[in-house]
């Protein structure tokens, strides 16, 4: 409506700053005016928010070291922004802050903690454990969470059950115990549901199994609960045991009914986006061999045309769909081989709802594979003291742990 507003303010800003230098310029989320200007006319010839840009670039060119003003800037989409902005005598430096890892995370439960009235169950390093992938905006939820829980039983302290609540209910939503279900509904999600913890018990890969529940929770009907493991690098071994573990509630569903339903919606939309990053990204095919389309530029999201033939894309399709149903091959195979066991589970499942791996080990036996924690290594290595405010023994904790889920179950409408 009012052409050179941003420009002019840009400029007062600058303004404002060298008369009161020493002074810091904090421009949070830059990327709304700092994206990549359009080439050619595609957006039309006078873009107030490409003038604003101009008028940045021209106020930062005429900084000298001696000016007394810092120019900070923050956003989550680096990539789109214009390359004029980020070349060394505009913004020198970049900062890449990623999420916290298990020792920052324990850091910012710490801080959160603090103010909250908790009894002597808490353990810090626990709670840090169970939260890869947790950014500080999710820990500081968990622990208001965790307050509300304890308020609502008219508690004066907050619990460590209060805290995994917390978990359950920002991982996977709320608890629905009276979502209306019919019997046979009921023991179809409990066979699937009992067939992702059987074949992330029967591989050695996949992630620990911690936790699974038939009870309703936001718009998954039941869920099988694993714990991540933090790793850096994973192999093609890893991904296609993950990827078994993943269609296991189908598989489970064929084998104990001989029919499959809606219910693995969200499995096949997880293994399908693994599959092709497998193949076009990490190059773990050997048919397309060691090649990977990923830009990591952020500009391949405005071109119309994929990086190879159409070729190309018929023998990625086709590797895609090899590999995905020969990992279903092989999970109905692992979970032919232990039926009987499969039905004790799922039987286990409609008689109690939420089960543990305590549960597994009693009906499968121990898990075949060392099945030391990576989270327990990370501490180890890095000398972290245990954190829980007693000394006095703990509670078996790992019985109740609860973490991130594969939300599994959706209906398909």
């Amino acid at each position: 409506m009012f052409v050179g507003v941003g420009a002019s303010r840009v400029r007062d800003l600058f303004k404002q700053a060298k008369e009161k230098a020493p002074a810091i310029i904090f421009i949070d989320e830059i990327d709304a005016i700092g994206r990549a200007r359009s080439k050619g006319m595609a957006q039309g010839g006078n873009d107030e928010r490409e003038n604003t840009l101009n008028q940045l670039l021209t106020e930062m060119d005429g900084f000298g070291s001696n000016s007394g003003v810092i120019l900070l800037a923050a956003t989550n989409r680096a990539d789109v922004l214009d390359k004029a902005l980020l070349r060394p005598g505009r913004f020198d430096r970049q900062i890449h802050v990623d999420l916290p890892d298990l020792k920052e995370r324990i850091e910012i439960f710490k801080v959160h903690e603090k103010p909250l009235k908790t009894d002597d169950s808490i353990d810090i390093n626990f709670l840090g454990k169970q939260t890869p992938g947790f950014s500080g905006a999710d820990i500081a939820n968990i622990c208001n969470e965790a307050a509300l829980f304890a308020a609502r039983k008219k508690k004066k302290k907050i619990g460590h059950q209060d805290f995994l609540d917390a978990i359950d209910r920002v991982i996977g939503g709320l608890e629905k115990k009276n979502k209306i279900i019919t019997a046979e509904e009921k023991k179809v999600i409990a066979f699937h549901e009992a067939g992702h913890a059987a074949v992330s018990w029967l591989t050695q890969y996949a992630n620990p199994l911690v936790k699974v529940t038939i009870v309703p929770r936001g718009r998954s009907l039941g869920a099988a609960w694993y714990l991540p493991e933090e790793r850096q690098i994973t192999t093609k071994e890893q991904m296609l045991d993950e990827m078994c573990a993943a269609l296991g509630g189908r598989a489970a569903e064929e084998i104990a009914f001989g029919k499959i339903s809606t219910g693995a919606l969200s499995d096949l939309e997880k293994i399908t986006k693994q599959a092709y990053a497998m193949v076009t990204v990490y190059g773990l095919n050997d048919k397309i061999g060691n090649i990977s389309f990923y830009d990591s530029s952020g500009q391949s999201e405005y071109s119309f045309s994929k990086p190879y033939s159409e070729k190309t894309a018929q023998i990625i399709d086709e590797e895609v769909s090899k590999m995905v149903e020969e990992a279903y091959v092989r999970t109905k195979k692992i979970l032919a081989g232990n039926k009987e066991k499969l039905s004790q589970l799922a039987e286990l499942l409609l008689e109690k709802e939420v089960i543990y791996k305590d549960d597994l080990e009693a009906i499968f036996g121990k898990r075949l594979f060392n099945d030391i924690s990576r989270s327990d290594q990370l501490l180890a290595d890095n000398n972290m003291e245990d954190t829980s405010k007693s000394a006095k023994p703990k509670v078996d904790l790992e019985i109740k742990s609860e973490e991130n889920t594969s939300v599994e179950g959706e209906k398909a409408e």
